[in-house]
C-alpha cells in the first residue's frame, strides 16, 4: 500500500490530481467523499482522477523501483494524504457513518511504517503520529449514547484515552529533534492544548491563537484563520472572533461549504444579532453534507434561539 502511495504521488503530476488519485483509487474514497474533503465540485474530481489515471498508465515504474531520492521527495505528499485519511475518518462524509474509526487506524499504522523506514524517519512524520493520536485519545468521547455528535465543550474528559495522550506526547518530543517546523508540528501543539487542558473553559486560548497565527505562516489556509477567529472568541470573547473573521477574504469554495455560515452564526447568536445569525444558520443546515453533521449543528445552533 505503502510503495503504491509513494508511486501514486508522483510529483511530475499537478498535486490536485495527485490527492484526487490516490484518496480515490488507493483509499477508497467515493467522488462525494474526495470532493467534501478537498473542497472541489465532482466534476474537477473526476477530470483531476482522469488525468492522473492516464499519466500512470503510460509510466513503465514496477514497485521496487524507486529509489530513496524518489521516496523522500514524494515523502511530503504521502503524508498529505494520509493526513487527509485520518480527518476523514474523524469526521467522515460517508452519510451513514459519522466516524469512521477504521480509516484513522489505517492512516496510523501507514504513518507508523513510515517512521519504521530510513526515508520516514524524519520530525515530520513524528508530528503527524502526534496529531493522529491525540485526536485518536478523543475518538470515543465524540459520540453519545445514540451516536450524536457532540461538540469539544460537551465532551466527557474521562473518556479520553490518557495512553493515547501520552504516546502523541512522545511523537511530539521526537518531532522536536532538528530545524524542521510543519504544519503538522503546529496542528499537534494545538490539539495538544486541548488534551491537556483540565477542562474547556482552562483552555489556553491565547497560546491557541498564537499557534494558528503560526500556523498561517507556514501553511497559508483561510481554514486556519476561520479557526483562529474561533480560538479569538474563545478567548477574548464573540465581539473579537467576529472581528476576526470579517477580516477573512472568503474564497467561494468556503462560502459554499457549511464551515463559514455555522462560525459566522455562533458568533451573531452570541452577540445579540439575531436575524444575521438565523439565516446562517439554515444556510449552514443547507450546505452540511450529512445528517450527522446536521444534527451537530442544530445542537449547537438552534439553542440559540429556544
Amino acid at each position: 500500500m505503502l510503495r503504491m502511495l509513494y508511486i501514486a504521488c508522483n510529483d511530475t503530476i499537478p498535486v490536485e490530481s495527485q490527492l484526487v488519485f490516490t484518496l480515490k483509487s488507493l483509499c477508497g474514497f467515493s467522488v462525494k467523499e474526495t470532493a467534501l474533503r478537498l473542497f472541489i465540485t465532482k466534476a474537477n474530481v473526476y477530470k483531476r482522477f482522469s488525468r492522473a489515471k492516464k499519466y500512470l498508465q503510460e509510466q513503465t515504474i514496477e514497485l521496487d523501483d524507486l529509489t530513496d531520492s524518489d521516496m523522500a521527495n514524494r515523502l511530503p505528499m504521502v503524508h498529505r494524504v494520509l493526513y487527509l485519511v485520518f480527518t476523514e475518518g474523524y469526521l467522515s462524509s460517508h452519510t451513514d457513518v459519522a466516524i469512521r474509526k477504521d480509516l484513522c487506524e489505517e492512516a496510523i499504522r501507514l504513518t507508523l511504517l513510515i517512521s519504521q523506514s530510513t526515508v520516514g524517519n524524519v520530525p515530520e512524520t513524528y508530528a503527524l503520529l502526534a496529531l493522529m493520536y491525540f485526536h485518536l485519545s478523543r475518538m470515543n468521547a465524540r459520540q453519545d449514547d445514540s451516536g450524536a455528535l457532540l461538540l469539544l465543550e460537551q465532551q466527557d474528559r474521562s473518556q479520553w484515552k490518557k495512553q493515547y495522550i501520552a504516546i502523541g506526547m512522545g511523537y511530539m518530543e521526537r518531532s522536536a529533534q532538528g530545524e524542521v517546523l510543519s504544519r503538522y508540528h503546529v496542528e499537534a501543539s494545538i490539539v495538544a492544548e486541548h488534551c491537556l487542558a483540565p477542562s474547556f473553559k482552562k483552555t489556553r486560548w491565547d497560546k491557541i491563537v498564537a499557534s494558528y497565527e503560526l500556523l498561517e505562516r507556514i501553511a497559508p489556509s483561510v481554514l486556519h484563520r476561520l479557526n483562529q477567529a474561533i480560538a479569538m472568541a474563545e478567548w477574548q470573547g464573540p465581539n473579537a472572533g467576529l472581528v476576526a473573521l470579517k477580516s477573512i477574504d472568503i474564497p467561494i469554495w468556503l462560502n459554499s461549504s457549511y464551515h463559514w455560515s455555522a462560525v459566522l452564526a455562533d458568533l451573531q447568536y452570541r452577540c445579540g444579532k439575531t436575524t444575521l445569525a438565523q439565516k446562517n444558520t439554515e444556510q449552514a443546515l443547507q450546505k452540511a453534507p450529512t445528517e450527522d453533521i446536521k444534527k451537530m449543528l442544530r445542537n449547537r445552533l438552534e439553542k440559540y434561539s429556544l
